[in-house]
């Protein structure tokens, strides 16, 4: 019967004007008899920058797949302003919700400007409109990568790459876009000023940006609002200054370390002498 009910695809659509609310109800998932993600409960209902940390294989990137239907939960439910995400088609998802993965491999020789122009898909379909290659252009300029508009992908150095992804994602103009560690391969200049576009995009196009970040500095300077995952749940919830200290820092990730303040944000210090934190 619960098969039914998912296969029947309810509609789903959120005007530009209109708020959006993710809810995680109970969320858990596995792979087998292996648990990965247990019990989370979790609203978001803000368009900020939300960075989700914590150390490898806790389920960062199992928890954002479920949210957008790459994995489907094991037990309880993502809520897209009330409507189970299971039931919504793919396509009125990604109208409303965009992803970036943590690598690619797609090296194919179409140009950068094709790859991106495909996050316009949800909306045109295949007839690419005027409105689409302006998004295509303009996004390409925010990125700073207007002149790789011609391209092809399979000539790109792997950060090249990762900023063509991230263009795709923004110029699919979700209301909701994920990221599963968007400055990977980039150095620090390029870590630093993706960064800052993301919190740029979440608040000057009302968007909820929420990426995977491994740079806890980095994190903390930029995000409003950051998510501590530990053993497969979400450990604290909350603002830089509020979940980013020594205690919790020890118990996720095994270390003793120094918070310091940073112009109102905390900065980590790894010290390897501190008898405690």
């Amino acid at each position: 019967m619960q098969i039914d009910i998912l296969q029947k695809k309810t509609p789903l659509s959120v005007e530009e004007d209109e708020d959006i609310e993710l809810k995680l109800d109970d969320l858990s998932f596995a792979y087998g008899d292996v648990p990965i993600l247990k019990d989370i409960h979790m609203t978001l209902d803000e368009p900020k920058l939300i960075s989700i940390i914590g150390p490898n294989g806790v389920g960062k990137s199992t928890l954002i797949h479920c949210i957008n239907k790459i994995l489907s939960p094991t037990g309880g439910c993502v809520m897209v302003n009330g409507i189970d995400n299971r039931t919504v088609s793919y396509k009125d998802m990604a109208k409303i919700m965009g992803y970036v993965p943590y690598t690619t491999t797609n090296t194919f020789p179409i140009s950068v400007t094709d790859a991106v122009l495909m996050g316009r898909h949800p909306h045109s379909g295949r007839n690419t409109t005027d409105k689409d290659l302006r998004i295509v252009f303009e996004t390409l300029e925010l990125l700073e990568i207007e002149d790789l508009a011609n391209r092809p992908l399979n000539e790109l150095s792997a950060g090249q790459l990762q900023k063509v992804v991230l263009a795709k994602g923004i110029a699919q103009q979700p209301r909701v876009l994920l990221l599963d560690e968007p400055t990977s391969n980039l150095d620090i200049k390029h870590q630093v000023n993706v960064t800052r576009l993301l919190k740029t995009v979440s608040e000057e196009r009302k968007m909820m940006v929420i990426m995977i970040c491994h740079d806890l500095n980095i994190a903390a300077k930029y995000s409003d609002s950051i998510i501590i995952m530990h053993d497969g749940g979400i450990y604290s919830v909350g603002a830089p200054s509020d979940v980013i200290t020594p205690e919790n820092i020890e118990t996720v990730y095994g270390v003793k370390c120094k918070v310091i303040d940073d112009l109102g944000k905390p900065h980590i210090i790894l010290r390897d002498d501190l008898e405690t934190c």
